[in-house]
């Protein structure tokens, strides 16, 4: 449960991003394309597009999921319980990415299953080196080991 693909340099690793805020869309992917980790990278503007996608027959999932909570129409944390209580998605792995530093929200989203919690940072640079890191994390060691004190990610 919760694997991402060793990243062999052959090796692509599916993400997606739910956000709806357009400028940040575009800031992710350019952090994301500065990265020398191989992805491809969904874009979604809310979380009922992003339930749609999952949803898509012969879909190739991805691998992980950055979820942001403030979102119209569904929010990240109605997507995060979906997403849990769906079990052809059990293997999807979550980052939920948002501005909220609310002791409740990274608490809620710990309990309903997200897999690391990721503030949304101020300048490129930090945004970039957020990414990789969570790109970078052995996601089969990280979520067997998940507790409180690793689920919120420090940089």
């Amino acid at each position: 449960m919760n694997k991402i693909p060793a990243n062999s340099g052959k090796q692509i690793l599916n993400v997606a991003l739910a956000d709806d805020d357009e400028d940040d869309r575009l800031f992710f992917q350019e952090a994301i394309e500065d990265i020398s980790i191989r992805t491809k990278l969904s874009l979604l503007s809310d979380g009922q597009e992003l339930m749609d996608y999952l949803n898509l027959p012969n879909i190739i999932l991805p691998n992980l999921i950055f979820l942001d909570l403030n979102m119209p129409i569904k929010n990240g944390m109605q997507c995060l319980k979906e997403i849990r209580s769906n079990p052809k998605l059990n293997d999807v792995c979550i980052a939920i990415y948002s501005t909220s530093c609310s002791e409740n929200d990274i608490e809620e989203t710990f309990v309903n299953g997200a897999n690391v919690y990721l503030n949304k940072p101020n300048n490129f640079s930090k945004l970039r080196d957020s990414i990789e890191k969570v790109l970078q994390i052995n996601w089969q060691y990280h979520t067997s080991n998940l507790n409180r004190d690793n689920f919120l990610l420090r940089l």
